[in-house]
């Protein structure tokens, strides 16, 4: 199990337990699991930034101890990074036969439902509080994708200083749960990457390469989904795609604010200057970047990580965009390309049934509209605000301090060594493809 953060509070389940039925919380979870198994080894690697703080969250402390008195629990803090960089994948490996890889870690504040009701009072801390609703991604594999998972899970445990792990020779079928429904079957899984420099260890920019390559290559539209917009490449791509005589349509879903007011200051900061100086660039009004909101008008965080490209290509994963994601955190994504018309169709329907999440509207009728010759853009523009809607996101005017935090990237550096001089180059608009827009 690897990850951002892990919270042994949590719950993870929300229905009455009954007896005899395994405890909820994850804590207690990954000991009953353990006890049960004698031929089980649970290995769980965490980023190393918090830990301290983390450990003052109710239990935790004890649960931790717990953890490392069982002789098959060995839980790790990861610092294997330059100084500044974080260990952000989220990924779930079980005996090398079936994985999951997305934007979710096991904390507090991520339990929600597609229906993001506005009181629903199962979306609680474990402090019993209410937290808002939350909107995130996660693919689950099997078969050889899940062990090229597992070789990249053990190899993070290697790095982060754990020692060596063989691979699992389990035999026989994967354990897919019952209540999951396959999407894809007999398909090709492509794993992207992002790691900073470390030690003997050289830096890898797949993630990086794979957006600026994906936006390159879309000919009808990018449907993407994603918690941050904040990399000067991502935006020079955008922009560059823009300027053309018949650019693609782009929609990116996102929260309405960052996570934080640090980050609402730097990230947010940064969101408002790239859309911009993209506007600038968008003769044909094909750029749209919208913000969830529930029926009863509150924010929906949006964590996700997804890209979708002309119903041809889905990717689902850590990687947000950011400068962070492509060059500085430990980060990982899967990618499906649809090779048959059955496939793309596959894609189709999950890019329409999280449009018609967001906007309170079926999959079918999502399907009918856009067959009907409309746009993603004026079809979500056409929906009422009363219900549960995308709101095109409103940009914020910027003070001397938040437009200095945006554009020399404080917080979101290129290259680890940027965030010991944020000063030293033009940052966000260093090249001049994209220029600060001002009224």
């Amino acid at each position: 199990m690897i990850g951002w953060d892990f919270d042994t509070r949590i719950s993870l389940t929300r229905t009455r337990r009954k007896k005899g039925d395994p405890p909820s919380r994850l804590g207690d979870f990954m000991l009953w699991v353990a006890d049960r198994n004698p031929d089980l080894d649970i290995r769980i690697l965490k980023w190393n930034f918090g830990a301290l703080k983390a450990l003052t969250r109710g239990t935790t402390a004890y649960d931790v101890a717990r953890w490392a008195l069982h002789d098959r629990i060995k839980f790790k803090l990861d610092s294997a990074h330059p100084l500044g960089c974080s260990h952000h994948q989220k990924i779930v490996i079980i005996d090398d036969r079936i994985a999951f890889c997305g934007g979710i870690d096991m904390t507090k504040d991520r339990w929600d439902t597609r229906e993001h009701l506005d009181d629903d009072p199962r979306r609680k801390q474990p402090s019993g509080k209410p937290h808002g609703p939350w909107h995130d991604l996660t693919m689950l594999v099997e078969g050889e994708a899940a062990a090229a998972l597992g070789e990249l899970g053990r190899a993070r445990w290697a790095m982060a200083g754990g020692e060596p792990i063989e691979p699992c020779t389990t035999t026989g079928d994967a354990p897919w749960p019952a209540s999951v429904k396959p999407e894809f079957r007999n398909v090709d899984v492509s794993i992207s990457r992002t790691r900073a420099a470390y030690n003997d260890h050289g830096e890898v920019h797949e993630i990086e390469a794979l957006f600026l390559e994906q936006i390159a290559s879309a000919k009808r539209f990018i449907y993407a989904e994603n918690q941050y917009f904040a990399s000067r490449k991502i935006g020079e791509a955008i922009a560059a795609r823009l300027c053309e005589p018949d650019p693609p349509e782009i929609v990116i879903v996102a929260p309405q604010t960052a996570d934080g007011w640090l980050e609402t200051k730097a990230m947010d900061s940064a969101r408002a200057e790239l859309i911009r100086a993209i506007g600038v660039k968008d003769h044909a009004n094909r750029f749209g970047y919208y913000c969830p909101q529930t029926t009863g008008g509150v924010p929906i965080y949006v964590h996700a990580k997804l890209m979708i490209v002309d119903d041809e290509l889905v990717r689902v994963g850590s990687a947000n965009m950011n400068n962070r994601s492509l060059g500085l955190d430990s980060e990982c994504d899967v990618t499906i390309v649809a090779k048959t018309d059955d496939e793309c169709a596959t894609i189709t329907r999950l890019r329409h049934g999280l449009i018609g999440e967001h906007i309170g509207m079926t999959a079918d009728v999502v399907a009918t509209r856009l067959a009907g010759g409309e746009t993603m853009q004026a079809l979500i523009e056409s929906v009422p605000q009363s219900g549960k809607s995308l709101k095109r996101l409103v940009l914020p005017e910027l003070g001397d301090v938040e437009t200095a935090l945006a554009q020399n990237q404080i917080l979101d550096p290129e290259r680890p060594e940027d965030m010991f001089e944020p000063f030293s180059s033009p940052g966000l608009f260093r090249r001049g493809r994209l220029r600060p827009a001002r009224g």
